[in-house]
């Protein structure tokens, strides 16, 4: 199989706001993706470097950080980016609230903006060797007339 490539994409996700909800959550509280868009399920994105290691040891931030740079890194690679995510769930091993806000925190940031629906989870252990943060993601685009991946 050929590596994928990018295209041209039209902005597909929707984020949609609940005016009977509360507005102190810091997400949308849903998205949609026309029928015809080409969903894009991520594995869950881990804090390592090119040769397999976990990074930034210890720190929640440093390793939600890398994650999302993962993440970033698998989007393109599958036509995407960040602003056609539709939604994520973020694992954080800890059963301490500041260590599941420090890892939220990077990761809201990153997305700006393109506040998509999130789930922020307290696990108790991670794959990985010393592993805190993982970030699952569902991506939608449309991208019509095109064959992945591309030859």
């Amino acid at each position: 199989m050929g590596p994928l490539r990018s295209a041209v994409v039209a902005k597909t996700v929707t984020l949609i706001r609940s005016s009977t909800l509360s507005d102190v959550a810091e997400y949308a509280y849903a998205a949609t993706a026309p029928a015809d868009a080409r969903l894009i399920f991520l594995a869950g994105s881990c804090p390592l470097d090119a040769d397999g290691a976990t990074v930034a040891v210890g720190d929640y931030a440093g390793q939600a950080a890398k994650a999302v740079e993962n993440m970033t890194t698998a989007l393109a690679d599958s036509g995407a980016s960040l602003t056609d995510v539709l939604s994520t769930r973020v694992l954080v091993a800890s059963s301490r609230q500041a260590d599941l806000v420090a890892a939220w925190e990077v990761v809201r940031d990153a997305f700006g903006d393109h506040d998509v629906p999130s789930t922020l989870f307290g696990v108790t252990v991670l794959g990985y060797p010393d592993q805190l943060v993982e970030i699952e993601a569902v991506a939608a685009v449309s991208d019509p007339g095109r064959s992945w991946p591309l030859p």
